[in-house]
C-alpha cells in the first residue's frame, strides 16, 4: 500500500517517553543563510525570508509535532507576569537542539531531551523557545537541565532570540525575554501545548 509522507506538525508521533524524550522536527540548522518553516497546509519547508543581517540560529531549531501554543501554555506566562492578556501564538511549540555534530540540513526529525527554555513575549503573544540536547550526543548529551550549560551558550541562545525579528530601523527589540526555566518547567510547558493542540487543533485535522 502507498504512504504519503507524514506531515511534520500533525503526522509525527512525539514519542512514547514525554515528556523526558521527544520528537522534534528540524527546520533550519546554523548553515542556513535562509530561513525556513513548515508551510501548514501542505507540510513541505517553505521559504520564509533571507537572512539579510547576520543572525545565524546557533543550534538546530524547529518545533514539536502534535503541539500548539495556546491558551494554557500563554496561562504560564501571564502567571509569571502577573498579567492577563498574554496570548498564545497559535503555533507549534518552538524548540533549540544543542549537539556537537554538524547537521547540514533541516527537514528532519531529531530524538532530543528537553533541559529547560527561555520564556520570551512577541507583543502580547507568549512565544516561549524549549532548549533541548541531542539524544546520545557526545558532548551535549551529559547536560541534564539548562543551569548546567556553559553560560556562554546561554547567552548565544539568548542574542539570537531577542534579535532575530529586529530590522535596523527598529526602535526596540521585538522580542523579549522574561525568564529563563529548567528542565521542570519546560516539562510543564511542553505538557500544556499538547493539551492545547489536542483542545484546539486535533479535531480539525481528523475532520479534513
Amino acid at each position: 500500500m502507498h504512504k504519503h509522507k507524514a506531515h511534520p506538525w500533525h503526522g509525527i508521533s512525539l514519542g512514547e517517553n514525554i515528556p523526558q524524550e521527544v520528537t522534534a522536527f528540524i527546520e533550519i540548522v546554523p548553515t542556513d543563510t535562509v530561513k525556513y518553516e513548515v508551510d501548514k497546509d501542505s507540510g513541505y519547508l517553505s521559504i520564509d525570508r533571507p537572512q539579510k543581517y547576520s543572525n545565524i540560529v546557533p543550534a538546530l531549531y524547529g518545533f514539536l509535532p502534535k503541539t500548539y501554543c495556546g491558551d494554557l501554555v500563554a496561562e504560564l506566562t501571564n502567571k509569571s507576569l502577573n498579567r492577563t492578556e498574554i496570548k498564545g501564538d497559535n503555533d507549534p511549540l518552538d524548540i533549540c537542539v544543542l549537539t556537537e555534530k554538524d547537521v547540514t540540513h533541516g527537514d528532519i526529525i531529531a530524538k532530543v531531551r528537553p533541559i529547560g527554555g527561555f520564556r520570551l513575549l512577541d507583543h502580547v503573544e507568549a512565544d516561549d523557545k524549549i532548549i533541548a540536547v541531542l539524544k546520545n550526543d557526545m558532548i551535549y548529551g551529559a547536560y541534564t537541565d539548562i543551569s548546567q550549560l556553559p553560560k556562554q551558550i546561554v547567552k548565544r541562545l539568548v542574542h539570537y532570540f531577542t534579535t532575530y525579528k529586529d530590522l535596523p530601523t527598529d526602535e526596540k527589540p521585538r522580542m523579549v525575554l522574561t525568564d529563563i526555566y529548567g528542565r521542570k518547567t519546560a516539562f510543564d510547558v511542553i505538557m500544556r501545548s499538547i493539551e492545547d493542540y489536542n483542545k484546539e487543533i486535533a479535531h480539525r485535522v481528523v475532520e479534513e
